[in-house]
């Protein structure tokens, strides 16, 4: 027999998907596995997710009219398959700079809406744009969420949800893909809601059985059957697993196998044939027909780096790094003061709690995608006597600012939070991009920000945060790997001096480079840079850059230049704080900040993000001799 030719070429628009055959639609469902297996092992990024959603995602473009009908995917991390159907079949570079993003894109496709990648926003995003055709009277298109199960611990999905449970005629289906696991297993309420309900998918199949019954033996099938229905329908009066859902005023459909291509199919046809706002609760296996992915329990596959696709192994195994850095010295912190405890939000593994879990499993808390909840219930926690420790994404404190402010810093609450891949993260792209975090903290009364800028400095930043138990304390460190370490020459009054070059004789222009955090290093070969010119150059580190030191704010006073260097905003960042605190205290020494500029980067690897910023060493050099040749 002849092979069969390949169809996922053939795919280039969602029409070419709905005039599939159901055998076809099969096959390709194969295709798409095996692709996505060979591509990310090559590219690296998000595997398990979009394994899973494979069958859904066709189900969904062979139901709904993309771009006309709108398919918002929650997070979007696991929108890979999507992108194969509509037309974006060049993975060799994706996640890499002018190839495809991770994440759903305008810029890619007119059928990407939201290229948000923070989770728990589908939701509201679905719900305003089925207000938008309701009022301009669009009555031939759907709205489409898929969000998974862990994003519905976030609030902002329930506040969506009780809005769009306030109508009866909006075309809206809210798919939850409910794999029971976000980065983790999923937990909570919610978590043991939905278990139920996968539990009790079985009436469906009994039920199935009763009619097959009927249709072989006639009358006592009959008997079988409305026996069977009865005995369905009182179970489900006492569990009411849907009830969650339907109490809210939403019509509710599944569960439903997410890996039974015609089943969803089906559903998702009911859904749409309502019109009115419904959810169809789809049943996946996260890493579906990859081996590896399917038998590992740590998530590994959640996220990848290049990988040998055999075996799931690394290509090349990871260096220590920062997080582990952190893993490690709060397990030490924590063996010493047993009123730390420590919380994150569905990121346990990520930022590097685990070894903390497995030593004291009843002082973590994992409280799922909520960060705003996560730091008003530390607050909570200081005010009961114990330090609790946030670790999370940089990226992600964005979204709990308010609760810093008012509820952990108005209450002088001894919180610490620790920031995980702060500054340029790179691949995943604006939305992961760690660089908000000192210049939005930065107003926050009271608050103390460390930025370490090796493994030495980030354990003692990290032992004097949970001595502090009057006021907030923050710790922001880079993702990946660590560098050497970088000594200090002395310390003055707190501010690390790291290197002083003498120039070219006491008449030689001073000039003080202040390299916070991870641009330490460049701070340093800046500085020889500049000493090569025949400057005198002293480079600082200060450790705590907020407030900003008493000590360096001397300095600045001492030298003729000063030159910041930082890896978040320059607007309103630690420089700007540098140069206006030394001008509070009649300081006239003219102070030249580098960092990010506010706006939104692109996808790149931090080497080429720092290059296109002006943030090498070289760049930055050039940058201060062409200011002080124009004073």
């Amino acid at each position: 027999m002849p092979k069969p030719k390949p169809i996922l070429p053939t795919i280039g628009s969602p029409a070419d998907v709905r005039a599939l055959r159901p055998a076809q639609v099969t096959a390709l469902a194969e295709e798409i596995r095996t692709f996505l297996v060979d591509s990310v092992s090559r590219t690296g990024g998000h595997l398990g997710p979009n394994l899973g959603v494979v069958e859904l995602t066709i189900a969904l473009h062979r139901v709904f009219e993309s771009p006309r009908d709108t398919l918002v995917f929650d997070t979007g991390h696991q929108s890979y398959v999507h992108k194969l159907l509509t037309g974006r079949g060049d993975f060799r570079r994706l996640r890499h700079r002018d190839g495809l993003s991770g994440y759903p894109s305008r810029s890619e496709s007119e059928h990407d809406v939201v290229e948000n990648s923070h989770a728990s926003t589908a939701l509201s995003w679905a719900d305003g744009i089925a207000k938008a055709n309701e009022v301009q009277g669009r009555d031939d298109r759907h709205v489409v969420a898929v969000i998974g199960d862990g994003a519905l611990t976030g609030g902002m999905a329930w506040e969506a949800l009780n809005n769009i449970a306030a109508t009866e005629d909006r075309r809206l289906v809210v798919v939850v893909n409910d794999n029971g696991r976000s980065y983790a297993p999923t937990i909570g309420g919610l978590a043991y809601h939905l278990d139920t309900l996968r539990t009790t998918q079985g009436y469906e199949s009994v039920l199935s059985w009763g009619k097959r019954t009927l249709n072989r033996s006639g009358p006592p099938g009959r008997i079988a059957y409305d026996a069977l229905h009865g005995l369905k329908k009182g179970i489900k009066d006492v569990v009411a697993p849907q009830g969650m859902f339907e109490d809210l005023g939403l019509k509710y459909i599944g569960p439903v196998d997410g890996h039974d291509e015609p089943a969803v199919e089906r559903a998702l046809r009911r859904a749409q044939s309502f019109g009115a706002p419904v959810i169809v609760h789809v049943i996946t296996e996260k890493g579906r027909g990859y081996t590896p992915a399917e038998q590992d329990v740590a998530d590994r596959f959640h996220a990848v780096g290049r990988i040998h696709p055999e075996t799931g192994l690394p290509v090349a195994p990871s260096r220590f790094g920062w997080t582990g850095v952190f893993a490690d010295e709060i397990v030490r912190i924590g063996r010493r003061r047993p009123d730390v405890v420590a919380i994150t939000a569905a990121m346990l593994q990520p930022v590097g709690l685990a070894p903390f879990a497995a030593e004291f499993p009843t002082r973590v808390f994992d409280v799922g995608i909520a960060e705003q909840h996560a730091a008003t219930s530390a607050a909570g926690m200081a005010f009961g006597g114990l330090h609790p420790v946030v670790a999370v994404y940089a990226t992600f404190l964005n979204r709990a600012f308010d609760q810093v402010l008012m509820d952990v810093a108005l209450h002088r609450a001894g919180v610490t939070f620790v920031l995980d891949r702060a500054g340029l993260t790179g691949d995943d792209g604006a939305s992961h991009n760690g660089m908000w975090d000192m210049a939005m903290l930065s107003i926050v009364p009271r608050l103390r920000l460390a930025a370490p800028r090796d493994e030495a400095t980030l354990r003692s930043a990290l032992r004097e945060a949970v001595d502090v138990d009057d006021a907030p304390t923050v710790v922001r460190y880079p993702k990946g790997a660590l560098g050497d370490e970088i000594p200090a020459l002395e310390d003055v009054d707190g501010v690390d001096v790291l290197a002083r070059h003498d120039g070219a004789g006491d008449a030689a222009t001073s000039v003080l480079v202040v390299g916070v955090g991870a641009m330490a290093a460049c701070a340093l070969e800046t500085g020889t840079l500049l000493a090569a010119h025949g400057l005198r150059v002293s480079v600082v580190d200060p450790r705590w850059v907020l407030p900003v030191p008493e000590a360096l704010v001397k300095l600045v006073g001492e030298h003729d230049h000063v030159l910041t260097i930082e890896d978040g905003l320059v607007d309103g960042g630690i420089g700007a704080h540098i140069a206006q605190r030394a001008g509070e205290q009649g300081i006239t020494t003219p102070v030249q900040c580098v960092g990010i500029p506010r706006t939104f980067l692109a996808h790149a690897t931090r080497e080429q993000l720092t290059g296109s910023l002006r943030l090498t060493p070289q760049d930055v050099a050039r940058d201060v001799l062409a200011a002080l040749d124009g004073r």
